[in-house]
């Protein structure tokens, strides 16, 4: 039986340090500001995209990754006797799964599973690792296929974002509402559903109010949640992440919490000081 090689893609937000330890492979996105393009992750940081941000006063567009891009990725594997289980950005939001399927169609068959995630940011990240751990119980590429796409559903996603200027630049809400939203200091939180962002709740008030609603929320599934492994993840939100990972170890017998940095497509739509909690329900 042929090993089996996880790629995601950069919006998974996982570290360098994680994707090395796992032997994960990514193909990034793109960012993009006015004439420059820059792959995810490895060409600009989330530091670099918030410093142009401010410079030019405009938010980067964020573009999928190429069948081509895909196809020499995939290639490198097979060629290295492996088949390959990828699984990426949500078809709700972008062109990834698509263009990741085009490239796979070039390949014998059996050889590439695709995973539409449903997800984003470190949720991707979630069932990746997911995949890891099943990869070391000796399954082959299509019993791992399958047992990710029972998970899918079962993977939960919230962020608390801390202004609203982001989402309104990304045309995730009027310019109108915008204004209101942070004349009222109003911090979403929000929720993958269906692999669709939506607006899951809106505090007001001070930021540890929004942390704190957002540890309410995520312990009304106290007793469903896998206890194996939680991720935390931030961008530019250092303090903020950690106690939400502290009061979140307090709460729950988590065996492991990962703390991560949002790259720079989680980033670019929901803005600085922005926290996210992934994990599963059994």
């Amino acid at each position: 039986m042929r090993n089996v090689q996880i790629i995601t893609d950069s919006t998974s937000d996982l570290s360098l340090e994680l994707l090395k330890t796992n032997n994960i492979d990514v193909v990034p996105l793109y960012v993009v500001f006015e004439e420059h393009t820059y792959k995810d992750g490895i060409e600009i940081t989330t530091e670099d995209l918030y410093k142009k941000v401010n410079d030019t006063g405009e938010l980067p567009k964020t573009s999928a990754p190429t069948p081509g891009d895909f196809h020499e990725v995939f290639k490198y594997h097979i060629e290295q006797n492996k088949d390959i289980l990828y699984m990426g950005l949500s078809s709700q939001l972008s062109t990834t799964i698509q263009n990741a399927k085009i490239a796979a169609s070039e390949f014998p068959e059996g050889r590439i599973e695709i995973i539409d995630s449903l997800n984003l940011s470190a949720g991707i990240g979630l069932l990746a690792l997911k995949a890891v751990d099943l990869t070391k119980e000796g399954l082959n590429v299509q019993q791992i296929a399958a047992k990710i796409r029972e998970q899918l559903p079962k993977v939960k996603t919230f962020f608390a974002v801390n202004t609203l200027e982001y989402l309104q630049k990304g045309g995730r809400c009027s310019s109108v509402q915008s204004f209101i939203g942070n004349m009222l200091k109003i911090r979403p939180i929000l929720k993958l559903v269906d692999g669709k962002i939506i607006l899951h709740q809106k505090t007001r008030g001070k930021r540890e109010k929004t942390l704190n609603a957002l540890i309410e929320e995520i312990l009304k599934d106290k007793d469903l949640i896998d206890l194996d492994r939680m991720i935390v993840n931030h961008s530019l939100a250092p303090e903020d992440a950690v106690y939400l990972k502290e009061e979140l170890e307090k709460a729950l017998s988590i065996k492991e919490i990962v703390f991560l940095k949002a790259g720079c497509v989680i980033s670019s739509h929901s803005g600085p000081q922005t926290v996210g909690v992934m994990y599963n329900v059994r």
